[in-house]
């Protein structure tokens, strides 16, 4: 399987140890939230250098705050800093109430806006000039766009139809949060490969909450304690009915070990090239917890 795990850690060090852990003990990529380390990228950049294979992904950066030019030059600068390929840039347009209320940016055409955005920055990070005026955005990128040494491919964070078209005519394909094995099949999987058809393969990026423990409806429980903060998302809302489910605790993945194994193997068969596990604990031992469902990931990866 190809198990990417949550990138991070409370100083730089810490990130830096993490990476190297998880690619010795054969985990494919970390993926960083857009808050880590206030702004995940320079992490990532010592990261990359102190590992050799590892893939570090973004999960994902904002679009509406950063123009796609300065996007582009920031990726440029994390890969040549790394010295090798790895480096994946997540990117969408966020959410409403975080976009308005806290950058006070409109939000009135997010489908339009990433539209116009992955036009640009993927044309960028192709190596080509950019001379764009849009409704969105406009760029003139002429001498001022840094060369890259090394290829950097985007996903976007797309749940809407019209982002995952997007993602498969623009990216390289979608990192998930929250969709389940049955919103991957029946919506995610079809848009995507229909929109990417003759141009490339389209990955998609699974992002699910995961933890090993006996019993799980306590499991749950504790997968909601964390997840209260996406109760108002609107795009989540929409992407858990697609997968039958009511709240965000339902999308997590839990059990014993051999139904977590089981439940990961149908996201991949539902069209996941990847599972990118945020690994929660459960109960008084926390960090027993969290070695249990480690132990199964390792071994499922491996």
């Amino acid at each position: 399987m190809r198990i990417g795990l949550t990138g991070g850690g409370s100083s730089l060090d810490k990130i830096v140890q993490q990476a190297q852990r998880a690619e010795h003990d054969g985990f494919r990529s970390l993926w960083y939230a857009s808050v880590v380390a206030g702004d995940p990228l320079v992490a990532m950049a010592f990261a990359g250098q102190a590992t050799s294979s590892i893939e570090l992904g973004t999960a994902v950066l904002q679009t509406y705050p950063c123009h796609p030019l300065l996007q582009a030059n920031r990726a440029a600068s994390v890969v040549n800093a790394m010295g090798r390929p790895g480096l994946t840039l997540g990117v969408g347009p966020s959410h409403e109430t975080l976009i308005r209320d806290v950058y006070g940016l409109s939000y009135d055409r997010p489908g339009r806006n990433t539209e116009e955005y992955m036009a640009i920055l993927t044309g960028l990070l192709r190596g080509e000039e950019m001379d764009h005026v849009g409704t969105e955005w406009t760029t003139h990128s002429a001498g001022r766009m840094a060369s890259l040494d090394h290829p950097v491919p985007v996903l976007v964070a797309a749940l809407s139809p019209r982002l995952l078209r997007v993602a498969g005519e623009l990216g390289e394909g979608t990192v998930l949060w929250m969709a389940s094995a049955q919103a991957i099949e029946t919506h995610v999987a079809p848009r995507l490969h229909a929109a990417a058809a003759g141009r490339t393969t389209p990955r998609i990026v699974a992002g699910l909450p995961v933890a090993v423990h006996d019993d799980p409806a306590e499991a749950r429980a504790a997968a909601a304690a964390r997840a209260r903060v996406y109760a108002g998302m609107p795009n989540y809302n929409r992407i858990l009915h697609v997968g039958g489910a009511s709240e965000p605790a339902d999308a997590a993945i839990v059990g014993d070990e051999k139904s977590v194994s089981k439940q990961l193997t149908a996201v991949l068969d539902a069209g996941a090239t990847d599972i990118w596990a945020d690994v929660f604990p459960v109960g008084n031992d926390r960090s027993a917890s969290r070695r249990r469902t480690m132990d199964l990931l390792r071994e499922l990866a491996t």
